[in-house]
């Protein structure tokens, strides 16, 4: 098949291909679109069954990623990269200083940052090859705590339009994956009195929000059979499916995971549901809004009040999602190609 033909190819500007025979390195970088700026997206490393499916990830979350920081209202393309391996097993200095070279050919069209299973030590490391990198240690830092926050205002807002509250005592809300923004959101949502639900493959993270949050454990699976109000998804994308919809009794799906929709058709099925869903790139761009804060020189003030600003954005989307009775996806991206091509015509101009 060829990439021009791909299913999830959307006018990518520029994809590459890393290979590295020497480090074993083998990674993906997609370009979607610099209208508004350089392309900024995290790196990611996971043990792909195939080089497609690595392919399909890449070209989904890059595209993901412009349409984040166009309504995030960033100086920032969308641009996601992929490194085919299993970060336990194969990490190692060499693949990393490789990696960052094939970055700086680039010349700053795409910058980097932290994603799945990639740490900022690792960032580091890619950073002594070149400087078009974000989220560095000593500079802005772990996004999670912000990826966290403009989630759970997300989560609120949500949480307004499907059942008419302000704020979420008694709210039931079942949470999948409780990483370091997984567990963020649950301890925002425990403090405002929700009922936490909540799975993970660490057993460990599970423990702590039973004992810190008051959560009940549930297994990996039973988290879609929940009596609740709000599924929040926070792990990886897809879990929103045919089988998953026959299951999930919430109201609202409203979590930080990436691409958590498995097909763009499950975006009118949500909806004809009475399901309420804050379009992931929405909801979680306080990650990508942390990160530009290192790249565009953000105030700490102006990087808090773009994360508050989550809640409005998807406001607006909910509210004309309802009055054009039209999936909220697809008024999410609707939205943002507004944007863009407003921005083309005053590049253009």
């Amino acid at each position: 098949m060829s990439l021009f033909e791909h299913k999830e190819f959307d006018n990518h500007e520029q994809v590459v291909f890393c290979h590295d025979q020497e480090s074993g390195l083998k990674a993906i970088i997609a370009v979607h679109d610099t209208t508004m700026g350089p392309s900024l997206g995290g790196t990611r490393m996971w043990n792909y069954a195939s080089s497609e499916e690595a392919l399909t990830d890449v070209l989904r979350l890059s595209r993901g990623m412009t349409y984040k920081s166009a309504l995030a209202g960033l100086p920032l393309g969308g641009g996601k990269a992929v490194i085919i391996g299993d970060a336990k097993t194969d990490k190692t200095e060499a693949l990393f200083k490789s990696y960052g070279r094939f970055i700086n050919s680039l010349n700053g069209k795409y910058i980097t940052a932290e994603d799945v299973n990639i740490r900022t030590t690792d960032i580091a490391i890619v950073a002594t090859q070149t400087r078009y990198v974000a989220g560095t240690a000593e500079k802005a830092g772990d996004p999670s705590p912000h990826t966290a926050l403009g989630a759970y205002l997300g989560l609120k807002a949500a949480v307004k339009h499907a059942l008419n509250k302000d704020d979420l005592a008694g709210v039931k809300i079942s949470i999948q994956g409780l990483g370091a923004v997984g567990y963020g959101l649950a301890e925002h949502c425990a403090k405002d009195g929700a009922i936490l639900f909540v799975t993970d493959v660490n057993q460990e993270a599970v423990d702590r929000a039973v004992k810190e949050l008051a959560a009940t454990a549930v297994g990996i699976d039973e988290i879609y059979d929940q009596e609740v109000d709000v599924y929040a998804p926070c792990a990886l994308g897809a879990t929103i499916n045919d089988d998953t919809l026959q299951r999930i009794k919430a109201k609202v799906i409203a979590g930080s995971a990436n691409n958590q929709l498995a097909t763009p058709e499950h975006d009118q099925k949500v909806k004809d549901m009475g399901i309420l869903y804050a379009p992931d790139y929405v909801i979680n761009a306080g990650g990508v809004i942390h990160v530009c804060s290192e790249a565009a020189s953000f105030s700490n003030e102006e990087t808090a009040a773009r994360v508050r600003n989550i809640y409005n954005t998807l406001d607006k989307i909910f509210t004309r999602s309802k009055e054009e009775n039209r999936p909220t996806g697809e008024i999410a991206d609707e939205m943002a190609r507004e944007i863009l091509a407003a921005k083309a015509a005053e590049n253009a101009g």
